[in-house]
């Protein structure tokens, strides 16, 4: 509420500052406060058409077009500065403010009289009068020196990257082997923002083109104040089955960094290990600076999974496994030990197989044949996971035991609109949808369960909600592990794969049959 405050009160005060520009350019008061109307005759005072302003009704392209009327703006008053124009786009009312204020005088409309001027020198060019050229570049009132130039050009090569950045395309690399086969550590992806709708920004003041870390302060790279509510523009394609999809980590809020990985306080918690962590080292994150995964989409909002033996089942029906799923598989030889330079041939990656040493891999179905047909000798045994007390979804030992990766559920998958009696066997299941994801004040007393402090027996859900499973099963911390991905948390959808390097490292070569290949293949 505080943001939209600010940017009500920010918009009447650039009407009230266009208001005084307007009568200093000759132009009637009253139309810098018509919606619309202003942007028109703003446009024409900067020497451009009224119907210029039209632009400022499509999103992203607004950005740039506003941009551009501040800075013209300013300049048809003779402020030509870059502080100047660094001050117009930072913010107009005050920019336009201090222009009144000087006494500066309406030079005319400067994209116009830039252009003729312009003009005149390829002329004088074009007739071969050198000396009216370089009278004509000497005495140049829109000429910018060679450092100006170059900083302009930084700033807007700078600001474009991390628009695109921010609003289009995202570049992503798979860290870790969770989606083992189909994405591989070390493949680069672009991940498109557009498909499942632009998620505007939310946090406001950041360092450009970094995400949630600046590496050589050893610090985040943003401040979590002030902030923008979430906000999505329509989508193109809705999330379907088996997409695969980039998202902000759900438990990522309060994280703990160590040297090997990122950690959650909630796992911490439910490892008994947080009393371990001073308070100091815990950081906060908005939701649009969490770490970002990428898993696939295996049930969508409003559906009911389960999982038997490794097959999942959506509504009782089986689906299929991805192509590439791996499961962990013990291999053992009456020769002795696997030759791993046999296993590399047929596609089984070494370095995610951090027990070979004991004969245990993670593998999908092509590859197990492929073992078997190595030879008589050898034996592959599927290995079933063991229970883990409190470790999986929704950490309720007492409604939900003994629960695994491989024999998991029934879960019900939230959907908008859909309400749900409230029990305290599903508030472990829907309280942090409740209470985080949604934002409300959660109480559970003797009395009964309360929502904003009042008692509640049911509840209807605000956003979808998806499950995400990774394809590498058996070693994947997913939905199993921290439950459902809102969609205020999807960042985007991959593309394809732009680049692809063993292990992470150039060093160890690169995957060239992997270079352009789709990064969403079932």
């Amino acid at each position: 509420m505080e943001i939209l405050i600010f940017i009500l009160i920010s918009y009447l005060l650039l009407c009230f500052s266009l208001q005084k520009l307007f009568v200093k350019a000759g132009k009637d008061g009253k139309l810098a406060w018509i919606p619309g109307v202003n942007f028109g005759h703003w446009s024409a005072l900067t020497g451009r058409s009224k119907h210029f302003a039209w632009w400022m009704l499509f999103p992203i392209v607004n950005f740039f077009i506003y941009a551009t009327l501040a800075i013209d703006l300013a300049r048809s008053f003779g402020k030509t500065s870059f502080w100047d124009a660094f001050l117009s786009v930072v913010y107009t009312p005050l920019s336009y403010f201090l222009i009144d204020r000087s006494n500066a005088t309406y030079k005319g409309p400067v994209a116009k009289l830039e252009k003729e001027y312009n003009a005149q020198i390829a002329e004088a060019k074009s007739a071969g009068d050198n000396l009216k050229v370089q009278r004509l570049i000497a005495k140049n009132p829109y000429r910018k020196s060679p450092t100006r130039e170059w900083v302009d050009s930084l700033i807007f090569a700078v600001f474009a990257a991390a628009f695109i950045r921010m609003f289009l395309i995202e570049a992503y690399i798979i860290p870790t082997s969770s989606m083992e086969g189909s994405l591989k550590v070390g493949d680069f992806l672009f991940v498109s923002k557009v498909h499942y709708g632009i998620r505007t920004p939310m946090t406001v003041a950041m360092v450009p083109l970094l995400h949630n870390r600046i590496g050589f302060f050893n610090s985040e790279s943003y401040l979590e104040k002030p902030s923008l509510p979430y906000y999505r523009l329509p989508k193109i394609t809705p999330v379907k089955r088996f997409d695969n999809m980039v998202f902000n980590y759900p438990e990522g809020d309060s994280v703990v960094l160590t040297p090997g990985r990122t950690f959650s306080v909630y796992d911490l918690r439910r490892r008994g290990m947080l009393n371990q962590v001073p308070p100091s080292d815990i950081i906060s994150r908005p939701m649009d600076k969490m770490d970002h995964y990428i898993k696939r989409t295996i049930g969508l909002p409003g559906e009911t999974l389960q999982i038997k033996k490794g097959q999942v089942f959506i509504d009782e029906q089986a689906i299929d496994l991805p192509e590439m799923a791996q499961f962990t598989y013990k291999i053992t030889s009456t020769q002795g030990p696997i030759n791993t330079n046999t296993l590399d041939k047929i596609g089984v990656d070494i370095h995610d197989n951090q027990q070979a040493n004991e004969g245990y891999y993670n593998l999908s179905a092509n590859e197990v044949e492929a073992i078997k047909q190595m030879g008589n000798d050898i034996t592959v045994e599927y290995i079933e996971p063991s229970h883990m007390d409190n470790y999986l979804y929704p950490h309720d030992e007492e409604h939900f035991p003994n629960w695994t990766f491989d024999n998991f559920g029934p879960i019900h998958i939230p959907a908008k609109g859909e309400t749900i009696e409230l029990s305290p066997e599903n508030l472990s299941m829907y309280g942090r949808v409740i209470s985080v994801y949604e934002g409300h004040d959660l109480k559970i007393t003797p009395n009964g369960i309360y929502i904003d402090g009042e008692i509640q027996t049911s509840y209807q859900f605000k956003y979808d909600y998806y499950w995400l499973m990774g394809d590498n099963r058996h070693n994947s911390e997913d939905s199993r592990v921290w439950g459902f991905v809102p969609e205020t948390h999807i960042v985007g959808k991959p593309l394809f794969i732009w680049m692809s390097l063993k292990n992470s490292r150039l060093a160890d070569g690169i995957r060239w049959s992997r270079i352009f290949q789709s990064a969403n293949k079932k």
